[in-house]
């Protein structure tokens, strides 16, 4: 899987101000280090566009939420803020948008006074489209009940992280991660798409893994271009059957699945279509 590549320039908005560089924020008792109250979301600019940057600060906003935090700063507020930034970048450049929301002295008790906002934008190219390998693990997501899966927070990503460790010992770039009940939830850290016959099939949202804003937009896109896509329960051995496997993320957009445990994919028509749809209809959102 591409992982996130070289990166130039950063701006900070922190403290009612923008600042050049990455600003230390956190002291070793502040809640969101010692004990995991952070919450963020991430966005793209490029080519003076800005996919679904709304969609994604009002995201971090319910992320807070879900963590018992209170921010002080609303999604339309955020997304002015990031338009502000990407402002003081050339239009050329591929942006990461990142507010994030964290807790301070507070134990256990996430307040109003101690939830703290920072905005991060740097310099981001897009990573290579030249395919990735996948493998299983026993790693699995966990369910609703057990942990905050609604909120992208910053503690769901140790288990993200050791099953994609797990599949570099073996070879693969990252893994497929199973649901509780044993059935497909997605790549370690991207929403994972299959085609069979010419449909797309993607797992159901089931409270186990997010529901990626881009992956919503690539059904959409897909669904207005003529295309079936199908969201069900997806079962492990039917990825080894596929015709196509692609993955959505906001980081690397669409990517092809080029190897699944021990077969070889080729980059398929499907899912090259979905990346150039995804890409013209995000050059209509001007930022």
């Amino acid at each position: 899987m591409s992982k996130h590549g070289p990166t130039g320039r950063t701006i900070t908005y922190t403290g009612g101000e923008w600042k050049d560089g990455e600003v230390p924020l956190l002291s070793p008792f502040d809640d969101g280090v010692w004990l995991g109250h952070t919450v963020f979301d991430g966005a793209r600019s490029f080519d003076g566009c800005a996919p679904d940057l709304d969609r994604h600060c009002e995201r971090s906003i319910r992320s807070a939420h879900i963590l018992g935090m209170e921010p002080t700063i609303t999604g339309p507020e955020i997304e002015a803020l990031a338009r502000q930034g990407i402002a003081k970048f050339g239009r050329e450049e591929v942006l990461y948008i990142c507010p994030l929301f964290y807790v301070r002295n507070s134990f256990m008790g996430p307040a109003e006074e101690s939830t703290q906002f920072v905005l991060s934008i740097r310099e981001a190219p897009f990573p290579e489209v030249s395919g990735f390998s996948a493998c299983l693990t026993r790693y699995r997501r966990p369910s609703r009940d057990s942990a905050p899966t609604d909120a992208k927070a910053s503690g769901l990503y140790p288990n993200v992280t050791r099953s994609v460790r797990a599949a570099n010992e073996k070879g693969f770039d990252t893994a497929v991660m199973l649901d509780p009940n044993g059935n497909v939830a997605e790549f370690s850290y991207t929403n994972l798409f299959m085609v069979k016959d010419d449909v797309v099939h993607t797992p159901a949202i089931n409270g186990t893994f997010l529901n990626g804003i881009t992956r919503q937009r690539t059904i959409q896109v897909l669904r207005d271009a003529g295309f079936t896509v199908e969201e069900r329960q997806i079962d492990f051995d039917e990825l080894l059957e596929a015709d196509e496997l692609f993955s959505t993320a906001n980081h690397t957009k669409i990517m092809p699945c080029t190897r699944i445990e021990d077969r070889n994919l080729n980059t398929g028509p499907i899912s090259t279509r979905a990346r150039e749809l995804y890409f013209d209809w995000a050059k209509t959102q001007s930022v």
